[in-house]
Parts: C-alpha cells; structure tokens; sequence
C-alpha cells in the first residue's frame, strides 16, 4: 500500500504568501556562512542540514490522499483542492484509460470543491467510482457544478460514473477491506480503514474527538487498536479546541493521547489551520513530540502531513 497526500489543509486553501516566503529566505541568509558557498558539495551539505520548516512547504491545498494498493487499485479519500494536483500528475505521466474509486468522509466544501478540476474526469477513456456511507452523493456533486457557481456542469465530464452508497460497515476493494465509521463533525463526517496484507491506514479528517472515542469498548478496540499509521483532524492547541468546542476539530494533543490509548505505530498530525505558517506547525509537531515523551510513549512515530509526503506500508 501506497500512501501520498496531495492536500493536507483545513478549511480553505491557503497557499504561501509572500512575507512567508520572504521569512524563510531571511531565515536562510541568517544561517549560510561563506564556506558553505565553496563548491557545489558544500551548498548541497548547507541546504540538507536546513531545518526542515525552513526547507520544505507543508502545503496550502485542502483534503485528498491518493492510496495505491499492491494490485494497482487506486484510490483517493476526498475532493480537496489537492485532487487538481493529483489529477495534473496523472495527465503528465499520461494515465489513460483508468478506474478511479474517490472516497467522501463528508461534504463541507473543503472536501468537494477540486472535483470540477479533476482533469482524467473529463477523458471519456476512465472510469470514476464514487463511494459515501450517505445518500445523494451525485446530487450534492451536481449541485455545485451547476449555474450560479460553476459554469461548466458534471454532464461535461466524459468519463463513466457510477455512484455507490456504502452500507454496513466494511467492503472489499482489491486486495483490501476498506471500514468506515462515523466520528463527531456538524453535519457528519466518516472515518476510514484500509486493510491490506496485515497492515493498516486509518483517514480521520474534520474529527472531534470525545470522551467515548477513548473507551475501551469493542467496537473503538477493532477499529483504532494497533494501527500502522493514523492520520488525523488536529487542527488546534489545546486552548483553541477548548474555546471551539463543538466546532468538530480536535488538538495536537488530544491527537496524541488518542494515538496512545490505541497504541498507534505511526500517527500523521493533518486538517492543518489556515491560519498556521509552516514553522507553526513544525512548532506544533515539536510540542506533540515533547508530550509523547512526557507520556512515555517514545515508540509512536509522530510526523506532520506535509503536500507531496509520500509513505508505505
């Protein structure tokens, strides 16, 4: 199993803007001495020792994870921004005449509105799978391709669509089962599974996490315990998620205790604020790590998801 994220923001997209960029130049100039301009070695050596909230962009498009599984099923979790990103590649390397299963864990704009962009969309060669545990998918994707808001309707999108409404709790896709269940976020929001050859993916975007998502019960045991890796909503400090109760978002540090209780092997911090530069979320990642400690839980490797991060399992 393949895992790259192509959208990681929450809300709304927030690319660089030019004082950021400004600050991260400034913040090189500051750090380079004249024996790291000496030769083409030295320069390479100078930017690979660069803090990596220096060096790298976490990325300023909305939700969408491309899954590849061993067997070549493609899958993709939500239409965020990032899906037009993920769509330009696809184009580039010329993948034509593929089958697609795009996944919605809800339908807040942030999660929709890269679907009118998704180019291999338009190709009648492809073929689209669309899959929500709630009704009315198509009608709610037709209406926000429609006049006023879009000029162009989902008529134009040449390639066959078919529309599923995932009932129970789990299905087979490929070589994997794919598991969902609803987690807390005004209007619903679903988290999902994904199974393959004794590993584990949990996706728990626009998550509030509650008392009851700690609790020893069966059906939290079967779902979180001892996944590979779990990407989830943490969008706050602990202080925001305490004024912004009821917003459906969860803090670093709620993320962290959850990833604990559950024994979770890998845990990617993801759904970042708007608001947040990139050195604010490394801060972020450096506080979750300093918990993680303080817990005594070393073993859990906590990452922030970041445009383009590709892992495997």
């Amino acid at each position: 199993m393949e895992i790259k994220f192509w959208g990681v923001r929450g809300s709304i997209p927030t690319p660089i803007t030019p004082e950021q960029l400004e600050s991260k130049i400034a913040a090189v100039v500051q750090r380079v001495k004249p024996e790291d301009l000496d030769s083409e070695e030295s320069r390479e050596l100078f930017i690979s020792n660069l803090p990596e909230s220096i060096i790298n962009t976490v990325g300023g498009n909305t939700t969408c994870v491309e899954i590849n599984l061993s067997d070549g099923t493609r899958i993709i979790i939500d239409a965020g921004t990032g899906l037009r990103e993920l769509g330009r590649d696809l184009m580039k390397k010329r993948e034509i005449g593929r089958e697609f299963h795009i996944f919605f864990t809800h339908m807040h704009w942030d999660h929709l509105q890269g679907f009118p962009f998704f180019d291999p969309a338009y190709l009648p060669q492809n073929k689209i799978n669309f899959y929500s545990p709630v009704d009315k998918l198509e009608e709610y994707l037709n209406d926000q391709m429609r006049a006023p808001y879009f000029p162009v309707t989902m008529a134009a999108m040449g390639a066959k669509k078919t529309f599923h409404t995932v009932t129970g709790d789990c299905m087979r896709l490929g070589n994997a089962t794919i598991s969902w269940r609803r987690v807390k976020h005004p209007g619903g929001c679903f988290a999902y599974k994904i199974e393959e050859n004794g590993r584990s993916f949990i996706f728990s975007t626009d998550t509030e996490l509650r008392k009851k998502d700690f609790e020893k019960s069966k059906e939290n045991h079967d779902f979180f315990y001892g996944a590979d890796i779990l990407v989830i909503d943490s969008q706050y400090t602990l202080d925001e998620a305490i004024e912004k109760y009821d917003w459906g978002h969860s803090s670093y540090s709620q993320a962290v205790e959850f990833a604990a209780t559950w024994k979770i092997k890998k845990l990617g911090l993801f759904h970042h604020e708007p608001k947040y530069a990139d050195n604010k979320l490394y801060s972020i990642l450096n506080s979750a790590k300093w918990y993680l400690s303080h817990l005594d839980f070393n073993d859990i490797d906590v990452f922030v998801t970041t445009e383009g991060l590709e892992l495997e399992l």
